[in-house]
């Protein structure tokens, strides 16, 4: 048996990675982030023409027919670019959801305009996942929703919205009341606030599609926060080859080699616990919810480290706005909490192996 990516795998990654390089460069993600624009339109043609709208979709709606695994990869290069985009609602939790308890004639009506990039969805399932905050709380009855959802994912500007009510319902939502931004402290991405007010919503059948949802939605933030980490590693790795002092390039020094080794030794087992959880996904169901908390979890914990400690090893420089370094460190810190913090999903991951009530 072949514990690797496959060729097909690989490529996917480099090929995404080498356009986001093109389509992402940091001067495009320090321009969305300084403009406050809502979303980067120019970003999101280049990925749709790689089909990555599609990546989840079965071909038989216009899609690519491909796994969680490959969506994860995808994840990861997006991370590592920080780059600004609507893919995690888009491509991911939107077509699972439609996938997974969606009637035919919804999934006929939404799947092949999602594949294609024709339309954009957001999702809006914090409250029932990480518990509600400030009266927050979504109700449905008699096909309407009344009420506020937070930290809504790619909302802002979306043609579709997938939302939960406080139930754990699923329901399909064209239009709310309003659609507010939320102020965070990343600005590669934005999420909202949105209150409905008796909003007309299609029920979606619920066959716990909200877990599924949950664990793709944790495993792509973790795979996000990897992503994340690896370019703050190379990012300090590349600094300490070049900064010198008393003579040396600093990387010489035990302490900053230390500092390095540590970070990769920190982020190599990451990889593999984000990947098994994105293969569980589809391959082993009953593991599939645990692998996801674990993963969410555990890169939230390491990417903090990760974070704080590249920063370190630039010294003074790593906290200017110049270098940008503090777009990783940000999107680290929002990941880390959204849809749950680490402790919230351990509190899960326990009740879902009868360690807690």
């Amino acid at each position: 048996m072949r514990f690797a990516l496959s060729e097909d795998q690989v490529l996917l990654q480099d090929s995404l990675t080498k356009a986001l390089a093109e389509l992402a460069p940091l001067d495009r993600v320090r321009r969305f982030a300084d403009e406050g624009e809502r979303s980067a339109p120019d970003i999101w043609a280049g990925l749709i023409e790689l089909g990555l709208p599609g990546l989840l979709i079965p071909e038989e709606h216009g899609g690519l027919g491909l796994g969680l695994v490959e969506a994860a990869l995808a994840a990861q290069a997006l991370g590592r670019a920080v780059a600004p985009t609507p893919f995690l609602g888009s491509a991911v939790l939107a077509p699972l959801a439609l996938m997974a308890a969606g009637s035919r004639e919804q999934q006929a009506r939404w799947l092949p305009r999602l594949a294609a990039g024709a339309v954009t969805a957001g999702v809006a399932i914090h409250e029932p996942v990480a518990g509600a905050r400030d009266g927050a709380g979504v109700a449905a009855e008699g096909g309407r929703l009344n009420g506020r959802t937070l930290f809504a994912i790619g909302a802002a500007g979306a043609d579709l919205l997938i939302v939960a009510d406080r139930a754990g319902g699923l329901h399909l939502a064209q239009q709310a009341e309003a659609v507010e931004p939320m102020s965070t402290i990343d600005a590669t991405r934005r999420v909202t606030e949105i209150i409905f007010r008796d909003t007309p919503a299609e029920p979606l059948a619920s066959n716990r599609a909200l877990e599924r949802l949950r664990d793709a939605a944790w495993t792509m933030i973790a795979a996000d926060t990897l992503g994340a980490c690896e370019a703050m590693l190379e990012k300090a790795v590349a600094y300490a080859r070049e900064r010198r002092q008393f003579g040396r390039v600093i990387g010489s020094f035990q302490a900053v080699k230390h500092l390095c080794a540590e970070m990769a030794a920190e982020i190599e087992p990451t990889r593999a616990l984000v990947w098994y959880a994105a293969y569980a996904f589809d391959h082993a169901p009953d593991e599939a919810s645990l692998m996801a908390a674990h993963a969410k979890a555990h890169t939230s914990e390491i990417g903090r480290f990760v974070a704080r400690t590249a920063t370190e090893v630039h010294g003074g420089i790593g906290i200017t706005d110049l270098l940008g370094l503090h777009y990783w460190f940000k999107r680290i810190g929002l990941n880390r909490q959204l849809l749950g913090g680490p402790e919230r999903v351990r509190a899960i991951a326990a009740q879902l192996q009868g360690l807690a009530a």
